[in-house]
């Protein structure tokens, strides 16, 4: 066996910067193989892989015997967590987390805009062709500025909005998972984080959700999908929430009950909807969500950038950076915690 050490891709990064990856691993050489492309790893790679960036494909745990950490190229790992290489018990793994957070704040404030500014109706009325005679009424929006805006997952994401919120005249109410352990280091592009929620009016913990909604306007999941955040927003906390209140979820399918949700919007209870995930994907045709005036369906779209990738290099050179210095990796994967 070769004793040169491998740092895999597979995904393809500019020339540019597999170029950087390289200088900055020079005891390390950088293979290439897109596996989106249809390339396949050579035989023999896998023995001497260290570093692998993952698209998609896991090695099985014989198969990459020197292989010591896995960067994913994604956020959402709770389809990974039980491979068989995360709990060899040698191998780190850590998530892409951070890297869409400023696309998916956006998407979740276009949400809460276009809830509270009636879009969809006006959207209807463009349809028909229809100037609407109690425009005056029915299009009286409900304002950002003066309202509480309750941030359920206080992570990339949340912190991003939270900064997006800030020029908006809002409170700002966050839950985090735990409020008695530090926050791990996770990735902020930019900088543009809010670790120890100073831009937070008050900071609740994971459990207390329920309370926490009953104070908010608007509220925003962007909590990652756990044994823990299964369900988390049933009927019992949708019924906690202000009537004429709205739900914006960008975060993963199956955190928000939707039967629960239906429910609740049939009742009157809440004002409206904005949905980025399901917990099908795609929708199922037969779905009520899709004939609901008060709602918007975004066919999971919300984490969509043309910046993506390059944010994703600045991650993986940093966490580069970081492993070869023997420094804590970012976004590091807790597979009890669930991501």
């Amino acid at each position: 066996m070769s004793d040169e050490k491998e740092i895999l891709l597979t995904i393809r990064f500019k020339p540019e910067q597999v170029a950087e990856l390289q200088d900055l691993g020079s005891s390390f050489r950088v293979q290439v193989h897109p596996l989106g492309e249809g390339q396949a790893i050579p035989d023999g790679l896998w023995d001497r892989v260290e570093i692998l960036y993952a698209l998609r494909a896991l090695p099985e745990p014989g198969q990459a015997p020197e292989l010591r950490w896995i960067q994913f190229h994604f956020a959402g790992v709770e389809e990974y967590l039980d491979a068989p290489i995360l709990h060899r018990g040698n191998v780190r793994a850590t998530s892409l987390s951070g890297a869409n957070a400023p696309q998916v704040a956006e998407h979740a404030l276009a949400l809460m805009l276009g809830l509270s500014h009636n879009l969809p109706q006006m959207l209807a009325d463009q349809g028909r062709t229809e100037w609407s005679t109690d425009r005056l009424e029915r299009y009286a929006p409900t304002e950002l500025i003066g309202s509480t805006v309750g941030i359920i997952g206080y992570g990339s994401i949340g912190q991003r909005l939270a900064r997006l919120l800030q020029s908006c005249g809002v409170t700002i109410l966050a839950s985090r998972r735990d409020l008695l352990k530090p926050p791990q280091p996770d990735f902020q592009v930019d900088g543009e984080g809010d670790p120890n929620a100073e831009l937070v009016a008050r900071l609740y913990p994971g459990k207390a959700v329920r309370s926490m909604l009953k104070e908010c306007d608007f509220a925003v999941v962007t909590v990652p999908l756990t044994a823990e955040t299964r369900g988390m927003l049933g009927a019992s906390q949708l019924a906690a929430m202000k009537p004429g209140a709205f739900l914006v979820d960008v975060s993963r399918g199956g955190v928000v009950d939707h039967e629960a949700l239906v429910t609740a919007l049939n009742k009157g209870q809440l004002a409206g909807a904005g949905l980025d995930v399901f917990p099908e994907e795609p929708l199922p045709t037969d779905s009520p969500l899709w004939e609901k005036p008060n709602v918007i369906i975004s066919p999971h779209v919300a984490g969509l950038s043309p910046h993506y990738k390059d944010r994703a290099f600045l991650l993986f050179k940093e966490n580069l950076r970081r492993y070869l210095a023997g420094e804590e990796l970012l976004n590091r994967i807790d597979l009890d915690r669930g991501y």
